[in-house]
């Protein structure tokens, strides 16, 4: 059973109300209830738990190790430095690679709560998170087990795009943040540029699912990428998205030539 790392009595009560965080893991595996868009929810776990064996070598390998940068950038916006000794999620963690670069950072004193509902993938990262101050919980990031205004930040790397719903992930991320908190939000998307763009569409809709294919042994895991990404919306209508649950002081700047987005937001 997945043990969140490090939990004192006052951490968990301060985040989780009068729920333990183990009851917390407990209570979410047993549940069936799902989200409205219930086949997208169910899909997209079993994808991500049949292929988290091979999720962070693929992701070093398909972006050439750039997905480390993307991170360190992410984690640059967040702004820790106002909370050093506070309490951050990582919502969708996937791996927790995530949760490693800001539980790493030199002056970092709090505690970071690495939140998804893969719970494959959380055990894996529970083995690479060993000896930093992160809690590995498998929640769902439509009904976050939370309490309101428990976070001093969040970030969510390349996982938005997977949920259900998208304002209500949004709306749930707003919710658990203190006033003033800010959220980091990585996420791909396409290429304005011309030229570029048709190079990078060759190599995200042939060669990527086809070295997915091979590495994963998933016949679609990496085909559903591409897909998902020409389906999610384009930087400038998720910082609207993000102003329309509440988030202030929104922005959003391209990386690597705008194959990813970096958007940024704070609650009042």
């Amino acid at each position: 059973m997945l043990t969140p790392h490090g939990t004192d009595s006052f951490r968990a009560n301060s985040v989780f109300g009068s729920s333990s965080p183990k009851a917390i893991v407990a209570m979410t595996l047993r549940s069936s209830a799902l989200p409205s868009d219930e086949e997208k929810a169910a899909q997209v776990r079993r994808m991500f738990s049949s292929i988290a064996p091979r999720y962070d070598l693929l992701n070093h390998l398909l972006s050439m190790n750039v997905d480390r940068w993307w991170r360190r950038k992410a984690v640059d916006r967040l702004g820790w430095e106002r909370e050093p000794t506070g309490t951050y999620l990582d919502n969708c963690a996937g791996t927790l690679d995530l949760s490693i670069e800001l539980a790493r950072r030199p002056g970092f004193a709090g505690t970071v709560v690495g939140s998804d509902f893969a719970f494959p993938m959380l055990r894996i990262g529970e083995e690479k998170s060993s000896g930093h101050p992160i809690e590995a919980i498998c929640a769902d990031a439509l009904s976050l087990p939370y309490r309101a205004e428990s976070f001093d930040g969040a970030t969510i790397g390349f996982g938005i795009r997977n949920v259900a719903n998208l304002d209500t992930g949004l709306g749930e991320l707003h919710r658990v943040l203190r006033p003033g908190a800010r959220i980091v939000v990585l996420e791909f998307t396409t290429p304005a540029w011309k030229p570029f763009r048709a190079i990078y569409f060759y190599y995200f809709q042939r060669v990527l699912p086809f070295i997915g294919k091979l590495v994963s042994k998933h016949g679609s895991a990496y085909s559903y990428l591409p897909e998902s990404v020409l389906r999610f919306p384009e930087p400038p209508e998720l910082a609207a998205r993000l102003e329309g649950v509440g988030f202030v002081d929104v922005g959003w700047t391209r990386l690597s030539g705008g194959i990813v987005a970096l958007h940024w937001g704070r609650r009042s």
